[in-house]
């Protein structure tokens, strides 16, 4: 008899060894999965294609990526002022000294005309937009070559960099426009109902800004010569804004040229609206909302045709 046999006749005791070995038999093999199989299914695998044709901003890329966004301007603020003993004030002194020397030499000494209002108010509304736009260009010039090492390494939308510097320096002009309250309300200034307009104005004021940063930025990553030169390069901007001169000193007939520069129609236009010293320049505000419209698209697509280049020469 075989053993089977045997286990089945009466007072035959069963080895429950041999009843499992027997179960474990009858069951069907269980199958494996392979390693790479799981693998696949766990890991989500994102392909980098080239891009056809012209393409402004992959929208849907920037809103996945807003927690990078905030990330990074949270860092810049951070790092601006890392280890400082003044901090967040820097971005008070820094337009109240420069007010300081604009209205003793060319308010006391050149007598530059201020349109009937304190020089040192009239100075100050101008300053105010024009440093964050000239910080902004600074900052995203020099954004993408500090951060070398990152575009190596990882892949995200390179554009949030200079936006994100861009982004950073509202803060600085948050904290320097409530100086600009503060001596407005010194001097009994009551601005007019042209201060609806305050939101417009900022909007053209960061395009603008915007614009100017990728335009530079992307040159600044081929060519060095660009962060050396942005010295007088914002120099000869800020004169050829009315910063510490009125824009009615130049000429009628170029009038309309001069207002090419963004920053023309923002400093004019927060002076009508907040210290009443002419009607508000609408074709000053017309053309430098063309030119900042005009810079901010051909600086995105100028930096998305060169993006493919930053993490090889930066």
């Amino acid at each position: 008899m075989t053993s089977e046999q045997l286990e089945m006749l009466p007072g035959t005791v069963r080895s429950r060894g041999s009843a499992a070995r027997r179960r474990s038999d009858r069951r069907p093999p269980r199958p494996v999965a392979s390693a790479t199989g799981d693998l696949h299914r766990r890991t989500q695998v994102t392909v980098i294609e080239k891009r056809r044709g012209l393409q402004l901003l992959n929208w849907r890329e920037l809103v996945g990526y807003r927690d990078l966004f905030r990330f990074l301007v949270w860092r810049e603020i951070k790092v601006r002022y890392a280890q400082s003993a003044v901090g967040i004030g820097w971005a008070v002194i820094q337009p109240l000294v420069s007010v300081l020397i604009f209205t003793l030499v060319f308010g006391r000494l050149a007598k530059v005309s201020s349109d009937g209002a304190p020089y040192a108010v009239f100075s100050l509304t101008a300053l105010v937009p024009w440093l964050f736009f000239s910080n902004a260009m600074n900052d995203g010039v020099s954004c993408l070559i500090t951060n070398a090492g990152m575009l190596r390494k990882i892949y995200f939308p390179r554009m949030l960099m200079p936006l994100s510097a861009v982004t950073a320096r509202l803060l600085d002009f948050a904290v320097a426009s409530v100086v600009v309250v503060g001596v407005m309300v010194w001097y009994g200034i009551v601005p007019t109902w042209g201060i609806l307009l305050l939101p417009a104005l900022l909007a053209l004021m960061v395009a603008g800004a915007a614009g100017a940063a990728l335009w530079l930025t992307a040159l600044a990553v081929q060519y060095r010569d660009v962060k050396h030169a942005m010295g007088f390069i914002t120099q000869i901007l800020m004169y050829a804004a009315p910063v510490v001169y009125p824009a009615s000193l130049i000429p009628p007939r170029f009038q309309l040229l001069y207002a090419v520069n963004p920053m023309v129609g923002v400093i004019e236009g927060l002076r009508a609206v907040l210290l009443r010293t002419r009607d508000i320049p609408w074709s000053l505000l017309g053309v430098g909302t063309v030119s900042a419209v005009l810079l901010l698209v051909s600086g995105m697509l100028y930096f998305r045709n060169r993006e493919r280049l930053f993490s090889d020469v930066a």
